[in-house]
């Protein structure tokens, strides 16, 4: 087997063989998710309906679930497809947005954690209410910045056997065990609606093509972003031309440019 250990290598793996992503997402974020996989090499699929959602999931490579605009017919999806990820031993990404501004939305968010995510991807106020700390959050909106919410990504992590990805301006990513920071991307990607809501489907499609190595994968899959932020933002006059140019920088990213690149510490 090829030795897939660097985040190029996953890069590479992914677009030779494109993973079909089932991506239970928000309406907002919908079509630019879609453009954002495609871009990069993956194929979306957007079925959420609970009536297919758990059978789809037996077929597609990676789910990413992503609690932005609930419903109950919603959640019935979601828990479906999950349980049905689980059964076929595909990798599911999770995404609490802004799970603690309800109690609608804190139950859903727990009953899909008792379903054992693979990866939770989430803002820092996101990962620290999570844990059950008092976080900033207003909305889907980070409050909280990224360094505070470490040491409760490491507990989580542990606790839930995940990965967890906390994503700001500086990245991190635990198992628990090991973690690293990922430096890069734009100021300008906040601006953008959905950005990070695609960044939780680019996390699946790394993980569907690398599954043995999920920790890597998802560090993979944000260093693939933030380089492609970076690129997007050289000649964006704002956060109109940088969503058109970041769809292009993340297609022309390469292998050996993401790795001669991507500013990853070990913490």
């Amino acid at each position: 087997m090829q030795t897939r250990t660097t985040p190029g290598a996953m890069l590479t793996a992914m677009r030779e063989k494109p993973p079909l992503v089932q991506c239970i997402t928000n309406y907002v974020a919908m079509n630019v998710a879609a453009n954002v996989l495609l871009a990069a090499g993956a194929s979306p699929a957007m079925v959420h309906a609970a009536e297919e959602a758990g059978e789809f999931a037996g077929i597609a490579n990676a789910l990413t679930v992503n609690i932005g605009t609930l419903s109950p017919q919603w959640i019935d999806g979601m828990q479906a497809a999950a349980k049905a990820a689980n059964s076929a031993g595909k990798p599911w990404v999770l995404d609490p947005v802004a799970h603690y501004a309800t109690g609608f939305r804190r139950q859903a968010v727990a009953d899909l954690l008792a379903l054992k995510p693979t990866i939770i991807r989430g803002n820092a106020s996101e990962i620290i209410a999570l844990a059950g700390g008092e976080s900033r959050g207003q909305g889907v909106d980070s409050r909280d910045p990224v360094e505070q919410a470490e040491g409760t990504a490491r507990w989580l992590a542990e606790r839930q056997q995940a990965v967890v990805a906390v994503t700001g301006a500086v990245d991190f990513v635990t198992d628990g065990e090991q973690a690293v920071r990922i430096t890069g991307g734009s100021a300008l990607m906040p601006q953008v609606t959905a950005l990070g809501c695609s960044l939780t489907c680019l996390v699946g499609a790394f993980a569907a093509s690398v599954p043995e190595d999920i920790f890597g994968a998802t560090v993979a899959a944000l260093a693939t972003f933030a380089i492609a932020g970076e690129d997007a933002a050289l000649g964006a006059a704002g956060p109109g031309s940088f969503a058109w140019r970041f769809l292009d920088a993340l297609n022309a990213l390469d292998a050996e440019t993401l790795d001669a690149r991507a500013r990853i510490s070990a913490v």
